[in-house]
Formats: structure tokens, sequence, C-alpha cells
């Protein structure tokens, strides 16, 4: 707060902030572009900075819609700051599966696959008739052969269970998981045993065990005596490398971090479980935004009327309603002929819904979510897990500069479709029609692990959850495709993949963002887990931005803007606009400043992954058939090759990344197999 005070004391800071933007501009750019693009910047952010802007667009008919459906937020960037900060998590709290759930989940799958050939006389398939290699071979009694797939159509190959029907024998089986006596009596034992383990370390603590398969330790701590992060006493990034050999109950007392480390490895000892970690905080993959300069009005075009501003949904190319950095989706409703279906069902695994959000409220679009926030300060609305998935907010430290709720969920979810489009109201998303379910996993200063493992089986149809009275809710409209726009600087946790493999298996997509701590994604989650389509983020350009993360384990790039550009040259910063309750806004026909607005410009890997999650909706409602691994075969299919130069970046910013010839300063990184372009898919 006090900078902003600074700013508006001393307009000159301003001006020299706009140069030190441009500066940063002309870094990232060829030598021959960098004085014009650094020219074109300074005049557009000083033109907003004097409440003046370029001329509406010829056709613009903003000054016929309301305030309401036109007001939006956006922001000027300097250049980053350092996003690679250590992994943090919920001190005292830890997660663990009993080694003998494996045994019983494979025994019982096989039961339920063994039912489903039962009853379906032509539950098999030709070897030769597919190419889907997602469940390995499946063999005439039922049994789950090796992965390692003889060619389609050599002579032997085995005939392979339907993948629909392999995909009903794995939620059959995730369900009577949830209720098996063997399952519960081993849980019961583990929670003995777990409690035994405290003691002997002098602490307290509650088990509760959750309907996906894993355990979850809560240790009585006081953690507003630790010190943790401010605005969240639970949180810390303190880790000890072992625990001491004779440590104290008065140590374990006084340093909470240090407890949840014995324990953990108190009970790795055992070798009683598949795993037995941290329950780590994952955080939203908005990349960070350290400036703040009031925005100018620009003109667009209706139906929607911000639509003119959404570039990233435009057409691949140059010319009249194209971008460079176009994904295609307007090729695809109108040459395809479709929008998007009812029968195509999102889980959106983030902050929750801004549900009286006005372009969201008008919305068909959005199913019954569920809130998987266990911890009530976390969640920020007064209690634990429910049935409302709304986002009251997830501020954390309201001292830090630019505080401010993210309502990120939101943002992600109008994306992908749950902003009612071609309404005459505020965006469009990808989806005119599709399915969106809300699961809120974040809430105040982030997520826990625990709660994003269930939130992730719960979206994906395979475990139910208990409502206040104890019944148990499952989610009616299992996910065809999960968006993780979430984040964690660590490699992927066991619990985590255990919960991907799970929902993969019964045939959901996962999309997952790549995340924003420029490294490569090996150390990150969950775009670094197996089984995800990974998203980095690109620019209005098609470049992959300076922020994403990068490396082999990218599959796709996508829009996640750029705010330190305007490579589209409409005085706006080239961030992704989308559903948003945001402050600091403006009215871009009048140029007045307003207080609120429902609309706001973000950039980050959380803004790729939206767009191809969206992607994927529209594919599987032009070929509903599909299983999830056709999808992504599909998806993959339909991307743009990137050039040496369009993965480039600062050299400096990535130590041990390829120099580009002839271009001192600058390196290579991989950034996917190529940018998303529906306009790619054939007739």
């Amino acid at each position: 707060m006090a900078h902003k005070t600074l700013w508006q004391a001393q307009p000159w800071l301003k001006f020299a902030s706009v140069m030190a933007l441009a500066t940063a501009l002309a870094s990232c750019d060829q030598p021959a572009e960098r004085a014009e693009r650094a020219h074109t910047v300074v005049d557009a952010a000083l033109d907003q900075i004097r409440g003046s802007a370029p001329p509406a667009r010829p056709g613009s008919r903003l000054d016929q819609v309301s305030i309401e459906d036109r007001a939006f937020a956006s922001r000027t960037l300097e250049p980053e700051a350092d996003d690679r900060l250590p992994a943090k998590f919920a001190v005292g709290s830890i997660i663990a599966k009993p080694i003998q759930l494996v045994a019983i989940e494979a025994e019982t799958l096989q039961e339920e696959i063994s039912a489903v050939v039962a009853e379906e006389p032509d539950a098999y398939e030709s070897a030769a008739d597919t190419d889907d290699d997602l469940f390995g071979e499946i063999g005439p009694d039922g049994g789950q052969g090796i992965r390692a797939a003889p060619p389609r159509g050599l002579p032997g190959a085995p005939p392979r269970l339907k993948p629909v029907l392999q995909n009903r024998a794995a939620m059959r089986a995730s369900r009577k998981l949830a209720t098996e006596p063997k399952v519960l009596a081993v849980q019961l034992d583990a929670r003995s045993r777990m409690y035994e383990r405290m003691n002997n370390l002098g602490l307290e603590g509650t088990v509760r065990t959750s309907k996906g398969g894993h355990m979850v330790i809560d240790l009585f701590a006081d953690a507003t005596q630790f010190g943790g992060e401010e605005g969240a006493p639970f949180i810390s990034d303190v880790v000890h490398d072992s625990c001491p050999e004779n440590v104290t109950e008065e140590q374990l007392r006084a340093d909470p971090a240090l407890a949840t480390e014995c324990l953990v490895q108190s009970l790795q000892q055992t070798g009683e479980y598949e795993y037995c970690e941290r329950d780590f905080i994952f955080e939203h993959q908005f990349a960070r935004r350290p400036a703040d300069v009031p925005p100018g009005p620009i003109g667009i075009m209706p139906n929607d009327p911000l639509w003119d501003l959404q570039w990233h949904f435009q057409n691949n190319g140059t010319g009249d309603g194209r971008s460079i950095g176009g994904t295609g989706f307007v090729d695809f409703w109108t040459r395809q002929g479709q929008q998007g279906s009812k029968d195509v069902v999102v889980a959106v695994v983030d902050t929750g819904l801004a549900l009286s959000h006005p372009d969201i409220a008008a919305s068909t679009n959005v199913a019954p979510g569920w809130d998987l926030v266990t911890d009530p300060a976390m969640g920020n609305d007064g209690d634990g897990r429910d049935s409302d998935p709304n986002d009251p907010g997830d501020l954390c430290n309201p001292n830090a500069p630019l505080a401010e709720d993210s309502f990120h969920g939101t943002h992600v979810a109008g994306t992908i479709g749950a902003a009612a489009s071609n309404n005459g109201s505020g965006v469009a998303g990808g989806n005119w029609n599709v399915t969106i379910v809300p699961v809120r996993a974040l809430g105040k200063c982030g997520g826990r692990l625990s709660d994003i493992n269930d939130a992730i089986r719960w979206a994906g149809g395979v475990m139910p959850v208990d409502d206040n009275l104890g019944n148990e809710i499952w989610n009616e409209n299992p996910a065809d495709i999960i968006n993780l726009s979430i984040g964690l600087f660590e490699r992927c946790p066991a619990s985590l993949q255990d919960s991907i493999d799970t929902v993969v298996e019964r045939g959901a997509v996962v999309v997952a963002a790549a995340g924003n701590a420029r490294l490569s994604t090996e150390f990150y989650s969950p775009g670094g887990c197996r089984n995800v389509i990974t998203v980095a983020a690109g620019d209005a350009r098609g470049f992959i931005t300076p922020y994403s993360n990068y490396g082999v384990d990218v599959d796709v790039l996508a829009p996640g803007g750029d705010l330190r550009r305007d490579d589209d040259g409409d005085g706006r910063p080239d961030g992704v606009l989308s559903t948003k309750p945001s402050k600091n806004c403006i009215d871009p026909v009048t140029g007045n400043q307003l207080d609120t607005c429902y609309y706001a410009y973000e950039q980050g890997t959380s803004m790729a992954a939206p767009h191809v999650s969206a992607a994927l909706a529209l594919i599987a409602a032009k070929f509903p058939d599909s299983t999830g691994a056709e999808l992504e075969t599909t998806l993959m299919s339909l991307l743009d090759p990137r050039s040496t130069e369009q993965c480039a970046s600062e050299c400096s910013q990535y130590p041990g990344s390829t120099p580009i010839p002839d271009q001192p300063g600058m390196c290579t990184r991989p950034c996917g197999g190529g940018w998303l372009n529906l306009e790619n898919l054939p007739d």
C-alpha cells in the first residue's frame, strides 16, 4: 500500500517504472524489434497513465451495454520477482496409505472386470481394431495383462476389453472399496498403529480416513507459537532433513515442523505404507503481479462485448478476426458446427466459483459441486466440507503488497465455459455449452494435498464425500476432463500420483498447469506428474512466456498471456481476459475508474491449462464416443510446431539451457509438442 501511495505522490516514478518495463521488453525480443517494441509499449502505458487511450475500433458498440457488462481490470507488469519459492506444507498434517490396500484394490478391480465380462457377451474387441494402449491386454478370463502390447493386428495378439467397459469396472471397483470390510479393517488397524507411533514420540493428534484409501494425521500443535507465514501460521516451509536420534518431547512441542518430520520418518520405517508424506500446500498459478498501472479504455466488438479483447480464442494468423497467438476456437465453432455439449463434464479443482458473478449466475453451464476444504481456517467460510463450492475469497496475508482475493477458480472456469457465451454480456468461454463442476480444494493461503487428492477422486466419480448428516454423496456428473491450475514446487507427491492414476484409469483426462517458476516441470507438481497433459504458457505471438515452466514433460503450449507486452497493438497488455470479481477497474467507454467490476486480465500457466481443457471438451462434444486416451491423441494431433526462437528466453533466467547461435544471451528450452490450434482438426 505504501508503494502505491508513493506512486500517487511522485508521478515521475510511474514514468521510471514504464521505462524499466520497456527495458525488460526489449531484452526479450530480437535486436531489430527491440526499439520499436519498447517505443510502442511505452506510448501505450503512458496513454494509460495520462488517462487517454487508443480510439475505439470501428463497429464498437460498448456504449450500448451496461457498465457491469463491459468494465474490467488490468495491470501492466514490471519484470517478474523470483517465483521459485520452497514448497510449503501444513504443519502437523501427514498423508499415509497402508500398503495392504494396494493388493486389495488390485483384487477388487479384477473381480469387477470379471463381473463386467460375465455381464457383457461382446465385452472384447479385436486387438487389430484399436490403438488404445491405456489399459494393456485383457485376457479371456478377465485378468489384466502387461502394458507392453504387441503391435496392433499382429497374429496372436490377445483380445482387449472395450475401454468403456474397462472404465465401468474401474468405477465399480472404486465405489466398492469405499465400503469394503477388508478396507475398513486395514484402516482401523493402521489407525491404531499410527496412534502408537504418536504416543512413542509424546505427540497427540487425530487420524481420519479418506474414502480414497489414504489416511490423514493431524497433530495437536500450537501452530500460532511456531511463527509460520504471516496470515497462515498453520503453514510452513521449514524442512528438517532428519529427526534427531534422541529428540525430546519438549523439542517436538516447540517445533511442529520437526514433529511432522519425526512422525513421517517413524511411520516410513515400519514399511507398512505405500507412501507417507507431508501434507503439502498447493497454490494457484497466477503469475505474480508486482506493478499496478490504471488501464485505459478500448473498443471491442459484440455479441459478448469484451470478445474483441479475447485474442486467445481467435483464429490463428494475421488479418481481421485473427491473432498470431490465436487457438482457432472460432474456426472450430463455425467449421465443425459445434460449440460444445452439456454431455461433456469438466471439473475445475480450484478455489471454487463466484456463483453470484453476473455472467455465471445467468449461465446454465454450472452443475452442483462440492467444497472439499477440511480446515475451517483455510476454508474462510466458517465451516469445513459441504455442498457449497462458492468462493468466499482466499486472501492470505492482508499486509502483503497488492494483497487481494484471487477468485482464481472463477477466472479459470470462465475460460472453459462457466461464463454464459453469446449473451451480450462480458466475455465468452471456450464452450458455449458444457457442464462445469466446481470442486473447491484451495482456500485461504492455498490448499492441502490431502484435500486436493480427495477433490480429484470426487471429481472423477470414484470417491464419495459425506454430507452433514453422514450420507454419502457421489458426484452425479463424473468428469471427462479435470483441470488442475495449481502448483507445488516439489516433485510429484506419491498420494497425488495415486489420485491422478485412479481417475485416469476410470477414463478421465487430467490437465495440469506447468507452473510459473521458470523451472523444468520435473521439479513441479502436478505438471510433473505422470498421466497428465502438462500445459506451458505462451504469449500473443505464440512464444513461451518468461515466467512459464518448461521441459520434456510439457505437452502443449497454450495462451497464458504476458502482461508486459502488447503484441496485438490494441493498447492493452496481452493478458487472458476472463471472469473474476475485481477491484481498481475501468469503464472502457468513459475511461472512468471504478471500484469494482467482474472481469480481469490475468497471466499464468493457470490461464493456459483451461484453454486445453476447453479444447478437449469441444473435441469430446464432436466425438462423443471417444475414450480419454483418444481425446488426448486427437488433441496432440492439432498442435502447431514451435521454432527454436518461439521456445527461447534469456539465458540468464534459465541456467543450463541451450544457447541459440547468432543470438547473444538467448537460449532455447523445451516448450511442448506445439501450440494449441483447433483449426488443424479436419472436417
